[in-house]
């Protein structure tokens, strides 16, 4: 996939959705030493897309942190998102951007970086937001949180039912997220998720982000 989520006649198998740690920093020698490792994540396995997602930093950090992965995610086919960001998103050329329900309105997001671009929306655990994102024309929808996570507050905790309901509903690809590693995925891949969105699961991994990569992988094989 090089710049879109894609839902097909035939369910495909659930693929891997990276988000950055959220120990990243922008300095130069800090972005050079995670792109090595990116690098080899993305090369250990099937990965659909990566997400950046930055908190609390300037806008010169994103265009930093964005030049300096990108490329690496692209030259493998992997479509490389902005968190939130859909203004830095379409200045930059990324191939989307993923926005929560407080960001910028999905409207304006799809407007500034037009009708190619992937645009999914944080749905939490709302069948009502997920179908009203639906019918503007989302790209996708993520549920979540379905497991305590190191990487973000849960403020909502989601069940494996939306996430089958959903499946039954409407060919739009979903993403699951919140704290789904290798040892937990099985529940949520069976329950129809079209994608997994993992950061301590790869990131974290004891063994290295691309040993990560592979146990996610074997895991929704497994599923």
């Amino acid at each position: 996939m090089a710049n879109r989520i894609d839902a097909e006649d035939e369910k495909p198998r659930c693929r891997l959705y990276l988000i950055t740690p959220a120990s990243l920093t922008c300095d130069a020698e800090a972005l050079a030493a995670f792109g090595e490792t990116m690098a080899a994540a993305l090369d250990a396995g099937d990965v659909s897309c990566i997400q950046l997602r930055l908190k609390d930093v300037t806008d010169d950090d994103w265009r930093r942190a964005a030049s300096a992965l990108m490329p690496i995610a692209q030259e493998r086919d992997v479509a490389f998102l902005l968190n939130d960001r859909a203004d830095l998103a379409a200045d930059l050329g990324c191939d989307g951007v993923h926005i929560g329900q407080d960001d910028m309105p999905y409207a304006e997001a799809r407007a500034r970086l037009g009708r190619d671009a992937i645009i999914g929306v944080t749905c939490k655990a709302s069948r009502d937001l997920a179908l009203d994102a639906a019918e503007a024309g989302v790209d996708y929808v993520a549920f979540g949180a379905f497991y305590e996570s190191n990487t973000k507050q849960i403020t909502t905790p989601a069940s494996l039912e939306i996430v089958e309901w959903w499946a039954d509903a409407t060919s739009v690809p979903s993403v699951a997220i919140g704290g789904i590693t290798a040892d937990n995925a099985a529940p949520v891949v069976q329950a129809g998720a079209d994608f997994l969105a993992v950061a301590g699961g790869v990131w974290a991994h004891p063994d290295g982000a691309a040993a990560g990569v592979k146990a996610l992988n074997a895991a929704i094989d497994a599923a």
